[in-house]
């Protein structure tokens, strides 16, 4: 069985500047980490991996530095990692990504089953695994709570509906998007990191691509694009009151008026 994850690489902290023409994050130079959602999508892959004797690939689009959670995902127990890396896919929107990303699986060769994270912390659309799936015109299931059973041509799972847990069995190859519920992740190997310290990483352009369309990728393939991005205003002014009960409840009821929280 080939299994590939999709993981992205995410800011690891809130204080991140804004290019304020493009209304892009500027990444360079700022800490980051894998995209919390996705390492369970990478858990999930591994545990099928050593029931299943599956393969793992991994996949991200990114500049270089992305390398650094393919690495991480070699020290979990992924076997191969892939990096799309190309100015022309800077600017990116969700449907812009899920096209470069369905064409590096592609690139890449045989797939029976692709998982994805919920959603980025640093975006927090949730559409991109749905839309990878559209373009490589594969069924798919998002909020995936539990993988029940893996047959020869299917997989059962189930997945969180707004007022249910359905169950429900996909023709494979499909894309699942799992839910942070669906498993704990593994903290990384010391000794598959000392195993896979020289363990190459493989790259992909838009030139390497099937469809090598320029104007489908990056800002130019953008089906939307942002008019306005800002981070939120932090406030931290503390009040401190004294007295007794029933004097601090009306303090707070007034509070709260003034504030109008209600």
């Amino acid at each position: 069985m080939n299994i590939t994850v999709c993981i992205k690489q995410v800011p690891s902290t809130s204080e991140v500047e804004i290019d304020e023409k493009t209304g892009n994050l500027k990444r360079d130079g700022v800490d980051s980490k894998i995209n919390p959602y996705d390492l369970f999508a990478l858990e999930e892959g591994v545990r099928i991996k050593e029931k299943n004797q599956a393969i793992v690939n991994a996949i991200t689009m990114g500049p270089n530095q992305a390398e650094e959670i393919l690495k991480e995902a070699y020290c979990l127990g992924v076997d191969n990692g892939y990096l799309i890396s190309d100015r022309k896919c800077a600017g990116a929107d969700v449907l812009a990504t899920a096209k470069a990303i369905s064409e590096g699986i592609k690139k890449v060769g045989k797939f029976d089953l692709i998982i994805c994270g919920k959603q980025t912390t640093d975006g927090d659309t949730a559409q991109v695994g749905a839309e990878i799936a559209e373009f490589l015109g594969i069924p798919h299931a998002n909020n995936v709570l539990q993988i029940k059973e893996i047959k020869e041509d299917s997989i059962v799972v189930d997945v969180d509906l707004p007022t249910m847990v359905q169950t429900i069995e996909i023709q494979l190859p499909c894309l699942i998007s799992v839910d942070k519920d669906i498993n704990q992740p593994r903290l990384p190997s010391y000794k598959l990191k000392k195993a896979t310290k020289d363990k190459k990483i493989i790259s992909f352009t838009v030139d390497d691509f099937e469809d090598s369309d320029e104007s489908k990728y990056g800002m130019n393939g953008s089906a939307t694009q942002v008019v306005r991005i800002f981070p939120p205003q932090s406030n931290d002014e503390t009040e401190t009151w004294e007295g007794n009960g029933n004097e601090l409840a009306d303090k707070i009821a007034h509070k709260i008026l003034e504030l109008k929280i209600i």
